[in-house]
């Protein structure tokens, strides 16, 4: 069986059911799907869209082998031939997205996806797993970074993730939104990010004393000497490194920092800047971690701890805060003709949409409008054509580019999205819906209500 991870009968068998039901009807007009975020969840204040590159990758290279399609053959819920036309399945459409590291709101769509309506739809449930997974953890990355005010942080989450892609692609996601690097080695393999670590308690609880286990450390990895001194006693493990310092340095090992597990963080960074400094270890750092989020982070920087860089792990990976987003992929064309759903708090807008941003004050995003794809403004389109019948275009964007362009969208952020943790309201970022898209979307209904003043205009 094939890498799982590439596998498109990793969906819902109801995409199988309706591939059928399009395949014996004989329905293969064009459809336009729009991936799009209904709503900002609790804690956060916009969104970071993540998860491209993977789609892209999928899309290209996905396919059922031959255990699968026999799977397909034989299960006993499809039709003859089936398995047979579906082996043959391949994306020939266009793909349009917001550039991975790109700030975004509810209601904008992040990918547009123009196909034949049975290759578009059998994406729906992958892509949705992928770009849903990914953009929730550089969302969450993202408000960290602000909350750390320029101080590094490392992601400390994989074994707490919900699966090992999840771990491996919460790095990616973290890294791209401005963490300064990992402690999933893998990653460092798979995605070129700079990977961190330090040691366990348990390496501290093996050695007869903290002084032998510091010392057993600092030589192993004289030139990434950094310390865990929260097995016992905070404070007088921070008095033995200052003790054992002395005689690593003359040894040519100079201790690169300690790190700070649990307890009162604030209180103890403190007793232990002030016990290194008296030691004239005054460049060793102090790194901390422990159950921390943006929440904490934001405390502790704005009661000046002196605390160099932090280390978040479960509330990172799992999002625990806000652990999932409303977002969905949703038809809005097929055959000429634009679609919208009008199910009571779940109707979208109808028709291929483009995203446009429009400036503010000293140069920071003022607001968005979202409008028909054949409407023109003035202000900075979104979303880009990254796919052409079913290729690439242009070379494979690299994350290190992302990881840039993040940084430069989080720096334009209003000041408003870019204050504490709390406290500031979901709508605080206008999200225009155009004049065009909101009559679009009345004709629509008239035309689904059975209204034949409507006519058959399509999109526009």
């Amino acid at each position: 069986m094939t890498d799982i991870t590439r596998s498109l009968l990793l969906t819902d068998l109801y995409q199988l059911t309706m591939l059928q039901a399009y395949w014996q009807h004989r329905m293969n007009e064009v459809a336009v799907f729009e991936l799009f975020v209904r709503k900002l969840p609790p804690g956060r204040r916009f969104m970071v869209a993540a998860g491209l590159d993977s789609a892209l990758d999928l899309i290209e290279n996905a396919r059922l082998d031959s255990a699968e399609l026999a799977w397909v053959d034989g299960c006993g819920r499809f039709a003859a031939g089936f398995a047979e036309w579906l082996g043959n399945l391949r994306f020939t459409g266009d793909l349009w997205a917001i550039p991975e590291g790109t700030v975004f709101f509810p209601a904008e769509p992040i990918l547009r996806v123009v196909a034949p309506i049975a290759e578009a739809q059998w994406l729906e449930t992958r892509l949705l797993n992928l770009v849903h997974l990914q953009t929730l953890i550089a969302t969450k990355a993202a408000h960290c970074v602000l909350a750390a005010d320029g101080r590094d942080l490392i992601d400390f989450g994989l074994r707490r993730a919900h699966g090992a892609e999840a771990g491996l692609l919460a790095a990616r996601s973290a890294w791209l939104s401005g963490f300064a690097g990992t402690a999933t080695a893998l990653a460092g393999l798979r995605f070129g990010i700079p990977v961190f670590g330090t040691m366990a308690h348990s390496f501290v609880q093996a050695h007869d004393s903290e002084a032998a286990a510091f010392k057993a450390f600092a030589e192993s990895f004289p030139d990434n000497a950094v310390l865990l001194i929260d097995t016992y006693d905070t404070v007088a493990a921070a008095h033995t490194v200052a003790h054992i310092a002395p005689e690593l340095a003359a040894r040519g090992i100079h201790v690169k920092g300690v790190r700070l597990d649990s307890g009162d963080l604030d209180a103890l960074s403190r007793e232990v800047r002030s016990v290194l400094d008296g030691a004239g270890l005054t460049d060793a750092i102090i790194f901390a971690s422990g159950n921390l989020d943006e929440q904490i982070v934001h405390e502790l920087v704005a009661a000046r701890a002196p605390i160099d860089s932090y280390g978040i792990g479960t509330s990172l990976t799992t999002s625990s805060d806000a652990p999932a987003l409303d977002a969905v992929y949703k038809l809005q064309e097929y055959a000429g003709l634009a679609r919208r759903k009008r199910s009571a708090g779940k109707a979208t807008w109808p028709g291929r949409k483009q995203v446009w941003r429009f400036t503010g004050e000293q140069g920071n995003f003022g607001h968005d409008v979202v409008a028909l794809e054949s409407e023109g403004y003035e202000g900075t389109p979104l979303l880009n054509e990254v796919m052409h019948r079913g290729a690439r275009l242009g070379a494979v964007v690299e994350l290190a580019d992302s990881r840039r362009l993040c940084a430069d969208q989080l720096a334009h952020l209003p000041p408003a999205l870019r204050a504490s943790p709390t406290g500031v309201s979901a709508t605080a970022y206008p999200v225009n819906i155009s004049a065009r898209v909101q009559a679009l979307a009345d004709e629509v209904d008239r035309r689904t209500a059975g209204d034949p003043s409507s006519g058959t205009t399509g999109s526009g």
